[in-house]
């Protein structure tokens, strides 16, 4: 089983799930069990939804750090003290693949996410040929099997956009990653319209940055911030190989402060449809 990277293309994986997030879902399921509560009763109850409670019982998510102590309100003492030992391990698990399931499950819950790109389309806004096409120019080369994992892993994450109509979801991408036309014209113009059709939505806006853009503030590269429902902000950063989760607030307010000024340098919503028309029209 593998898990689905933020951005672009190169997914820091694991071929397996690793042990320690697996014997903390069991864990957890087996004390949820045991309290005689379905997923669904005990997400509620420890307030997370409950297809992130589901995940981090298959441990396909990192548990968020603040879950054994809701679980207490629901499970009592002992669960507290199991769970944190349990936590322990995965705390001092160093990983890329840990870093990316933490970020995961914030951005599952969250009520809040922003996304710049300068890379690749986001991920939660690659159709399917556009991201077979980065997976497949992926170096060292993946299998085929690779490849069908981590796309339908992909894919999975792209729902959150319609399970979570109350989240607003603000997107900055480059113009040159639509121009660059990975995959071909084809792909590119199926990369357009779903750009235009997913634009449409009420809890989501797109908005290019052009080509020319001589205050360009972006030069560091990609970056995410994402609200949770307690409103603590996270951010997170990638590069080659290497992924980085920002809970410092000094840290994360640059991330801000470098956002909103990315927002006021691209295209307004109107201006990006326009843009992306005659792009479209164009191939």
């Amino acid at each position: 089983m593998t898990t689905d990277h933020s951005g672009g293309g190169n997914a820091h994986t694991e071929p397996e799930l690793s042990d320690s997030l697996k014997t903390f879902g069991a864990v957890l399921k087996a004390l949820r069990e045991e309290s005689g509560l379905t997923q669904e009763e005990f997400a509620r109850r420890v307030r997370y939804s409950a297809a992130y409670v589901a995940k981090i019982e298959q441990g396909k998510r990192f548990p968020p750090g603040d879950l054994p102590a809701r679980a207490e309100e629901v499970l009592g003492p002992v669960a507290l003290k199991v769970l944190t030992a349990a936590a322990r391990s995965l705390t001092r698990r160093a990983g890329l693949a840990s870093w990316f399931r933490q970020w995961a499950g914030i951005e599952e819950e969250a009520i809040s996410l922003y996304a710049y790109e300068c890379r690749a389309v986001p991920g939660l806004l690659q159709p399917e040929g556009y991201a077979r096409a980065v997976f497949e120019r992926q170096l060292p080369p993946w299998t085929g099997e690779q490849i069908n994992q981590k796309l339908a892993a992909r894919l999975e994450r792209q729902a959150l956009l319609a399970e979570r109509p109350n989240t607003a979801f603000t997107f900055i991408i480059e113009q040159a990653i639509l121009e660059r036309g990975v995959g071909g014209a084809s792909v590119t113009r199926a990369v357009i319209d779903h750009l235009l059709n997913i634009g449409g939505r009420t809890n989501v806006e797109i908005q290019i940055m052009p080509l020319h853009q001589e205050d360009h503030c972006g030069v560091d590269g990609q970056l995410y911030l994402a609200e949770t429902r307690e409103h603590q902000w996270f951010g997170y950063t990638e590069g080659h190989r290497s992924s980085s989760l920002i809970a410092d607030p000094g840290e994360v307010s640059v991330l801000h402060q470098r956002y909103g000024k990315l927002r006021s340098q691209a295209l307004d919503c109107r201006a990006t449809v326009n843009l992306l028309e005659q792009m479209r029209g164009a191939l």
